[in-house]
């Protein structure tokens, strides 16, 4: 019985230790948060000084790194921009060489072209993360007017204030991931 009692004990024990090694080791964080493509996010992350961890995690959200990925509204690659939007950022940021096609099926060109929304997004709204995150999901003008009329002022405490229930959600999801890329890739990709 004595024995029988030891090895319950050392089997807890056991799954205490392998409890506490998942849950506080980085090799299985970033197992259960990778970043795929990271180069190339890094790549344009500097080239338009945006923080890759907030590509990444807009990715993460948006497409799940799902290359080829549209949504039902007709969103495209893996930063899921909506068609009108690229065309705009390919006009306005001289992206003459990019077409929609690569847009919507290649890494490359699909995360140049959401960095530097992301990045103009930022430059529009006083470099205010949450702000620029919650334009992303719905659209410029719209965040605009609820800054104006006070709807939501802006901070990541009152995002509970955002009237669309699916921007409230992604700009909380966004920042969950950040928050998690940042423990665990800060040192990697900054």
């Amino acid at each position: 019985m004595k024995l029988l009692r030891k090895k319950r004990v050392l089997l807890v024990l056991f799954i205490a230790l392998v409890t506490v090694l998942f849950f506080n080791s980085s090799w299985m964080g970033r197992w259960i948060y990778p970043i795929h493509y990271k180069d190339v996010i890094v790549k344009h992350a500097k080239k338009f000084e945006v923080d890759p961890l907030l590509i990444a995690a807009i990715i993460r959200v948006e497409s799940n790194y799902k290359l080829s990925s549209e949504s039902r509204k007709g969103a495209l690659g893996l930063m899921q921009v909506m068609p009108n939007t690229a065309s705009w950022v390919i006009e306005k940021g001289k992206f003459d060489t990019v077409t929609m096609d690569e847009v919507k099926h290649e890494a490359e060109p699909n995360i140049q072209i959401g960095a530097w929304y992301i990045k103009s997004l930022l430059t529009k709204f006083d470099n205010n993360t949450y702000v620029a995150l919650a334009a992303y999901n719905a659209g410029p003008s719209v965040v605009a007017k609820w800054l104006q009329n006070d709807t939501w002022d802006g901070k990541f405490e009152n995002v509970k204030k955002i009237p669309y229930g699916e921007t409230k959600n992604y700009v909380q999801r966004v920042v969950y991931y950040y928050n998690k890329y940042k423990d665990l890739y800060q040192n990697e990709l900054s």
